[in-house]
């Protein structure tokens, strides 16, 4: 977290411990969240591993995820509203420019509760935004082994740690009670503006 400069990517209170908001009803974590969620997926982001961002927002985690698994890695990172992907874009350029032109991080509008499946499998999977279930999805894109770190829940929300082992059974943890916004569509969530 300290080799990807965190003010480059949330413009008001960059380093106090609270969730901010980015616009379109869209939220960056709190930098503590984020430091839980790299500590858990750190085995899974080695270099040239390859990670999947879903709910990528400002670009943060997914900007940190690519100094991790360095120059022979890949990271996507996927968001539902086109302006923040647009602005996870020059995010990620103000600093790390070489990133988004060599292909190592690559920030794409799409539907994240569906993942990426045309550029996995990926070694994990974070997601910054809460499911209702258990996200069968995004489990199917895992490598084995792979992990998947996810908030699961509507009112009563925990992070769940999804594991996949080299033969491709899937193990489960609840980890941490959490309270995040849910995982939803571009729609549903410009909606809520209004």
């Amino acid at each position: 977290m300290e080799a990807v400069n965190r003010k480059d990517f949330c413009p008001r209170n960059a380093f106090i411990d609270n969730p901010e908001s980015i616009g379109y009803g869209a939220t960056i974590s709190a930098p503590h969240m984020h430091g839980y969620a790299l500590e858990m997926l750190e085995p899974y982001l080695r270099p040239g591993m390859k990670a999947l961002d879903i709910g990528s927002g400002s670009g943060y985690l997914s900007a940190c995820m690519a100094h991790m698994v360095g120059e022979r890695g890949k990271v996507v990172g996927v968001e539902h509203i086109k302006e923040l992907v647009e602005a996870s874009i020059r995010n990620c350029r103000k600093s790390h420019s070489e990133w988004i032109d060599n292909g190592l991080l690559k920030l794409i509008e799409g539907d994240g509760r569906l993942g990426y499946k045309s550029e996995g499998p990926y070694d994990c999977i974070h997601v910054g935004a809460a499911a209702p279930s258990k996200p069968d999805a995004l489990i199917d894109q895992l490598n084995s082994p792979g992990r998947l770190f996810i908030p699961v829940g509507t009112t009563d929300q925990a992070i769940v740690i999804y594991d996949k082992d080299k033969d491709g059974k899937v193990s489960e943890k609840k980890w941490l009670g959490v309270q995040y916004v849910l995982l939803t569509d571009a729609s549903t969530q410009k909606a809520r503006l209004y």
